[in-house]
């Protein structure tokens, strides 16, 4: 008799505290559901992203990808990176462009002939160019017709606004997107030419705004801004 009565006790056991019990779970699920059939997590919290090539069209792209992550391990320059869930709930570790890490993409065009590899390597089609496209070409300036987004100058965190001569942005622009327009001074200062400008990143990477110890911001100078699908 005393030993059913340790059986008994030893098969009623406490549930861990600080654990989910079976009927939370469903609860989460079920919420979350209800939440997904709403639309509410797409755009709750999220945050306009730029895309690799062939991924502006935000819809198509998360719900086509299945976060492998072969598409940051093709990435020759490192570009790619997961999206955080900060950025939005729903594309969450979706692949991104970070142009803050000194990174940007030129579509594979020295590594892989301007066929991007992101886009090879996908095996979902999360990330598809059109059947015929053009890609921006370094070497002639042409900006191609797959375009990642536009570069935005902020004159309130722009060293060259500041009479410094700072042109990094300019410089590093392949595309003659970015100009330098003389406003009577001896320091000419940059702007962008948005039908010229297919958002590489490269002027983003390559400014100091940040670095310059003078600035306080949270982003860079000239930013890629994310086109609309």
């Amino acid at each position: 008799m005393a030993q059913e009565e340790k059986k008994d006790e030893a098969e009623v056991k406490p549930a861990p505290r600080g654990g989910i019990t079976r009927r939370g779970l469903f609860i989460g699920v079920g919420s979350t559901a209800a939440l997904l059939g709403l639309g509410a997590l797409r755009y709750a919290g999220h945050n306009p992203l730029n895309r690799p090539p062939g991924g502006t069209d935000e819809a198509h792209l998360v719900s086509g990808c299945i976060r492998c992550e072969r598409c940051y391990e093709a990435c020759p320059r490192e570009a790619i990176v997961p999206a955080k869930i900060e950025d939005g709930l729903l594309g969450m570790r979706s692949p991104m462009l970070d142009f803050n890490t000194g990174n940007y993409c030129d579509f594979c065009y020295e590594e892989n002939g301007g066929n991007p590899l992101c886009v090879a390597v996908c095996p979902t089609a999360a990330l598809e160019l059109p059947a015929a496209f053009t890609v921006g070409n370094p070497e002639t300036g042409e900006t191609g017709d797959i375009i990642i987004g536009t570069a935005e100058i902020d004159p309130r965190t722009c060293l060259a606004y500041r009479m410094t001569g700072c042109r990094d942005c300019y410089d590093a622009c392949n595309y003659s997107a970015i100009e330098l327009k003389d406003e009577g001074g001896a320091n000419p200062i940059p702007y962008v030419v948005e039908d010229k400008c297919n958002g590489c990143g490269a002027c983003q990477a390559a400014c100091l705004s940040l670095s310059s110890g003078s600035i306080k911001s949270t982003e860079r100078a000239i930013v890629v801004r994310p086109i609309e699908a």
